[in-house]
């Protein structure tokens, strides 16, 4: 059985098949009759066709699709135009030497479900329901109650040249009657194959043995509780699709039939396997074992509450460690987007560096910032003669609000979160992740004073937080990858590397006398870090923020319900760069 995605994209199928998918919908031109040659829509009604109008109709439809003759085929659907498409796409793409197909007769929902390994949906409503016109799991309000089409199986059994091996599946269809009183397959992705849906793909890829072991960036054998099979066999698949093409390793691949989606975000399924691949060879990861280990301390010590960690390496944008609070389920580490508090005014400050304001530019630090909605500090006070060295230290609210509404464009921030800093780029890691969000025109002005200090409609990761770390210690945006080699984006451009010390060393200001220098005692040197706390709507505890660079690494970190920056990810972060000495 595949994943979740298979059960609500088999069963939506099967239900449109049995209720009529919205009958009336789709059309065809035939001639009307009548000697006038005028022309009219055939359209599907409501009546079912009988039992012999659908066996007809669906053995017409299999020989022609059997003899190759794809605009025939089409042309006993309900809907020609993404049939020949689909037909094409799998006679091009799937290629098989031979296609083989039985119809079979009448089938039930229960038989589909348990050939699929789907549930069956919901019961059809009573004559005289209501109903959302066109919705997948009801007949629309204006069809006849009942069903208004046959589901109906067949089997297909297909051959490929330079094998004896046969792909032997059963497949479904419905059957519904038009307006002509002909029968059409009623068209749908999964008419070719139950698994494929939407705008999924069927080809022939070529696919590989699972490696004989993974190892990490030194040679040893991988460790680390978050470091799943099931994941390590995602970055494998996408490690292939992604990397350049190597004729040493193309010797290894076999080939199969395989349904994906191609956004090359969700897994793979694959159907059947033509030539099997050689035996795996050890594959090479860029976690490093003892920061894996650290990382996965460090979310074992939080007792329970949900958090993530990364571990960046700022020269190349690899991949060091990464882990997860609980260590199985949703990879949050790079899938998460919540709101990252007070680690944006990293990115808020190369923004108004950029803009003419200096370190030691006088920015007031008054209790309440001056928008609409008034924010204020999380400490009482006002402290008029502050600097924004100062300001970043102590995570003045105030301060990068009022300045940042005076000196930015309500564009700015998310300009250069994306030109600089790469955020928004889609990367592609390896692994499934989620690209952190900065929006383009805020709403309004309490929405962009809110997004200053990375609260708003600002989310981010711990993976994104840590590449703006990383991107500020070494001055360049590098595209963070779990295996070396992977394709990786290029930002617009570089933050000048003036801007780039200044923010190093506020950073480091605040490591050693701002809100981090009691997480960071001990490990100043070529350092710095940003702590962060987000509110959350309900929540009567903050999520708590911290990332930091030490040398050549960064690391951030987000405990959920976990209080201010220092109180769980700072003793997190930390623990990952005194590791990595």
């Amino acid at each position: 059985m595949r994943s979740g995605a298979k059960i609500g994209i088999i069963t939506g199928v099967s239900i449109a098949v049995l209720a009529g998918g919205g009958y009336g919908v789709y059309s065809l031109v035939g001639d009307s009759g009548g000697g006038s040659g005028a022309k009219k829509p055939r359209t599907v009604v409501a009546e079912p066709p009988t039992t012999e109008q659908a066996t007809a109709g669906m053995k017409d439809f299999l020989t022609a699709w059997q003899a190759g003759d794809i605009a025939k085929a089409a042309s006993l659907t309900d809907d020609p135009a993404a049939a020949t498409t689909a037909l094409t796409a799998f006679r091009d793409q799937v290629k098989p030497s031979a296609l083989t197909l039985t119809p079979f007769g009448e089938t039930t929902q229960q038989v589909f479900s348990a050939a699929t390994g789907t549930p069956a949906p919901p019961a059809k409503p009573s004559a005289g329901a209501s109903a959302t016109p066109g919705a997948d799991d009801t007949p629309s309000a204006t069809a006849t109650p009942g069903p208004t089409g046959k589901l109906m199986s067949y089997k297909a059994r297909a051959e490929f040249a330079g094998t004896s091996r046969v792909w032997d599946y059963q497949g479904f269809l419905g059957v519904v009657k038009m307006s002509d009183n002909t029968p059409a397959v009623h068209w749908a992705p999964s008419v070719i194959h139950p698994h494929l849906s939407g705008n999924e793909t069927i080809a022939v890829q070529p696919v590989f043995a699972p490696p004989s072991t993974v190892v990490d960036r030194n040679g040893k054998p991988i460790q680390g509780t978050s470091l799943t099979a099931a994941l390590m066999s995602t970055l494998q698949d996408n490690a292939n699709k992604l990397l350049p093409p190597d004729p040493n390793k193309e010797q290894d691949a076999g080939s199969a039939v395989v349904v994906s989606d191609p956004s090359g975000k969700g897994p793979q399924d694959k159907l059947f396997t033509i030539v099997e691949p050689k035996p795996g060879k050890p594959f090479k990861v860029t976690i490093d074992n003892t920061l894996q280990a650290a990382a996965e301390k460090a979310m074992t010590d939080l007792g329970g509450k949900p958090g993530s960690i990364v571990a960046v390496e700022p020269s190349t944008g690899q991949v060091l460690a990464f882990a997860n609070s609980p260590a199985t389920g949703q990879n949050r580490a790079f899938t998460g987007l919540l709101a990252p508090g007070s680690t944006m005014k990293i990115v808020t400050s190369a923004a108004l560096l950029e803009n003419g304001i200096n370190p030691d530019t006088v920015v007031a630090c008054p209790e309440k910032s001056s928008n609409a909605v008034a924010i204020p500090n999380d400490f009482p006070g006002a402290f008029p003669n502050n600097t924004l060295q100062q300001d970043f230290m102590v995570s003045c609210n105030t301060a990068f609000i009022n300045q940042g509404l005076t000196s930015l464009k309500p564009d700015t921030l998310s300009g250069i979160a994306k030109d600089a800093f790469g955020i928004g780029l889609e990367w592609k890691t390896g692994l499934p992740n989620a690209d952190g969000k900065v929006p383009a025109v805020p709403g309004s002005k309490d929405e962009q004073a809110m997004n200053y200090i990375g609260q708003g409609k600002v989310q981010m990761n711990p993976l994104a937080i840590a590449s703006i770390t990383a991107t500020v210690q070494s001055g360049a945006f590098k595209q963070p990858i779990l295996v070396a080699g992977l394709p990786q984006q290029a930002a617009a451009r570089q933050i000048s590397p003036d801007v780039a010390a200044k923010l190093r060393a506020m950073m480091n200001a605040t490591a050693t006398g701002g809100t981090a220098s009691q997480v960071m005692a001990g490990i100043t040197d070529n350092a710095g870090a940003k702590t962060g706390s987000a509110e959350v709507q309900g929540a009567s505890v903050t999520n708590s923020w911290f990332t930091a660079f030490r040398g050549n690494l960064a690391v951030a970190a987000e405990v959920q319900g976990g209080g201010h920056g220092v109180d769980a990810a700072g003793p997190a972060v930390a623990s990952i760069l005194k590791a990595g000495r």
